[in-house]
Order: structure tokens, then C-alpha cells, then sequence
């Protein structure tokens, strides 16, 4: 079978291409043929999720038929169509754990159901699990035209939030008010907590997405209410460090975490899974909620894929097209 590699030569990601003995799935697992995989910016990003120096499967995210059982594994079908995390994505088959396979709803097709599962299971997480979204409050998405962007964008407006978000785009944040955020701030500064604090009435907003990094770190600290919470989900500047305002985050009685999967066993990932199926499947399923696709790439373009997420030039996810 066909699958891409990736390798971190100097400061970039390297893709190679090349073929591979077609996997078996062991205990547990269902082996698909996949027909979509999504783009991740932090797979690419030397020192992120992969070292420097490694050679590794590209791809983390698909969707795909079901082509083989693992022994043990009784809730899924040869033919049936899944969505979910999996390593080697890019590939013309690959393994995936039956823990983290999602059913396809009817009217996804395979291209947006490859963009779900990461960005949308990230954000349950993010803004449910741990930021205790509700409806009325004020979100602020730094970044917000960005995949995991996006998707929190999404899911706040179906949890009945209010949403400000930031990106370097006029376009992009145009094309956002489609999808209901209620205010755009055309900005890469950190330059944006009196807009912010003006647009809440001074109260300040009840959660932060900060998907762009150190760089914004204090300037979305200054934007929160009284027990708002902030969650740091990426770093695109690179910077790694940041300021805190002690005095804030004790007065205002602030909560600070991080949202990543880089660290967590499969049984620390799949333990959300039930809120996630009952809080955002049906709206998935019924189309209140559908993955921003920006633009989809044959099998052979993953270059080119990965050459346009670096541009910035993308809207929502990117997805490479497997087979039919």
C-alpha cells in the first residue's frame, strides 16, 4: 500500500512517500481502508508531535471503511464507515483503536467526517469538559479562523454563547459572521482587550480559546471576567513563554489549563467520549453542526496540502482525498 512518512530535516517536516506492507489489526483494533485523512498543524511542527530527528507515520486523523477485525471487536461491521484519531492516516490503510472509531453520521460525507474528529473532540473537551461554556457567556477565540478555531466557534454558537474572535484576516473573519460570530477583531497584536472589554460591558468574557501562543498570553488574561477561565490549546507564534498577572488570576479567582492529547493514554482520550457522543453527535448527525472544510487535496498533493496550511491561507481544515 501507498502511505507518507514524515521527517523533521532542519526546521521542517518533510514528507516522503512510499509503500508499505499493508497493516493487520490486533486485539481491539479495526483495520480501515481510508478514504480521507485531515491536516493537524501541530503534527508538522518540529519539537511538537514529532522530535527532531524522527521518522514517523504522517497523518492522525481519518475516516474510512471498515475492511478487517481485530480479534475481540464486536460493535463495528466489515463495510461500516468510521471517524476517529488513528495513526498513519495518510495512507491507503491504516489501524485504528475500536475505543476512538466514531460511526459516519448519514449525511457527512467521508471528506467531512476526516475533518471532525480531533478539532471537534478537542473543542468538547476545551469548552465543555473543562470551560464550562454556557449559554449567554462570552467566548473569545484568538486565532479564530484556524481549524480548532473554527470548530470552537462552532460549537459555542450551538451551546448558545456569544463569541469575539481575532485573526490577521479581514477575509477570513468576513466569511466567519456566516457562522455566527458576533464580533470580529482584525488583529495578530496583542492589542485586543479594551475592544474586547468594551464589547462585554466591561465585565470581560467567561472563557478564552487561545490557539496562537505566548505571544497574546497577558493581552487574553486582561480580557477575562470574574472566574473566567482560559484555555491554551496551540502556540503558531512559537513562543513559549508568557507573563501572569498573579494579582488577577487571584482576585478574579481565574482558572489557567492547558488542552492537549500529546501526553494522554488512549483511556484518558476515549473517557470523554461518552459526553461527546451525547452532547454533539446529534447535532452533528442532523447538520446544526458540520466541520468547515477549506479545501480538499488528491492523495498525490499532500505536499501541496501541507504547503498551504503553513501559508495560512486556509480556512477551517484541509483534507486529502484517499480514495472513493
Amino acid at each position: 500500500m501507498k502511505s507518507y512518512t514524515l521527517r523533521v530535516e532542519g526546521a521542517k517536516a518533510v514528507l516522503r512517500l512510499s509503500d508499505e506492507p499493508r497493516p493487520e489489526p490486533g486485539p481491539g483494533q479495526v483495520l480501515l481502508k481510508m478514504h480521507a485523512a485531515a491536516l493537524n498543524r501541530g503534527e508538522f511542527i518540529p519539537g511538537g508531535l514529532i522530535k527532531i530527528g524522527a521518522v514517523k507515520p504522517a497523518g492522525i486523523e481519518g475516516a474510512g471503511e471498515v475492511f478487517a477485525l481485530g480479534s475481540g471487536v464486536t460493535n463495528l461491521a466489515v463495510g461500516q464507515r468510521v471517524m476517529g484519531r488513528c495513526a498513519a492516516a495518510f495512507s491507503e490503510y491504516a489501524v485504528m483503536d475500536v475505543r476512538e472509531a466514531l460511526p459516519v453520521p448519514a449525511g457527512l460525507t467521508m471528506e467531512e467526517a476526516a475533518a471532525l474528529p480531533l478539532a471537534m473532540l478537542v473543542v468538547h473537551d476545551m469548552l465543555v469538559l473543562q470551560g464550562r461554556l454556557k449559554a449567554g457567556e462570552w467566548l473569545l477565540v484568538t486565532g479564530v479562523s484556524s481549524g480548532v478555531g473554527v470548530a470552537s466557534l462552532q460549537v459555542a454558537k450551538a451551546l448558545g454563547a456569544r463569541v469575539i474572535g481575532t485573526s490577521g484576516s479581514t477575509d477570513k473573519l468576513h466569511r466567519l459572521k456566516a457562522l455566527g460570530l458576533d464580533l470580529a477583531i482584525h488583529t495578530r497584536a496583542p492589542d485586543f482587550a479594551a475592544e474586547v472589554m468594551q464589547a462585554t460591558g466591561g465585565q470581560g468574557v467567561g472563557l478564552v480559546v487561545n490557539t496562537v501562543g505566548g505571544s497574546v498570553f497577558a493581552e487574553c488574561l486582561r480580557t477575562l471576567a470574574f472566574e473566567g477561565r482560559l484555555a491554551t490549546v496551540g502556540y503558531v507564534d512559537q513562543s513559549l513563554t508568557a507573563e501572569i498577572d498573579l494579582q488577577a488570576l487571584h482576585a478574579k479567582r481565574l482558572t489557567l489549563f492547558g488542552v492537549s492529547n500529546k501526553m494522554r493514554s488512549v483511556e484518558q482520550r476515549v473517557a470523554g467520549m461518552p459526553a461527546f457522543i451525547a452532547d454533539l453527535l446529534p447535532a452533528i448527525a442532523d447538520g446544526r453542526l458540520r466541520p468547515l472544510v477549506d479545501r480538499v487535496f488528491a492523495f498525490d498533493e499532500l505536499p501541496a496540502a501541507q504547503h498551504h496550511m503553513e501559508s495560512n491561507q486556509h480556512l477551517g481544515k484541509i483534507v486529502l482525498k484517499i480514495s472513493d
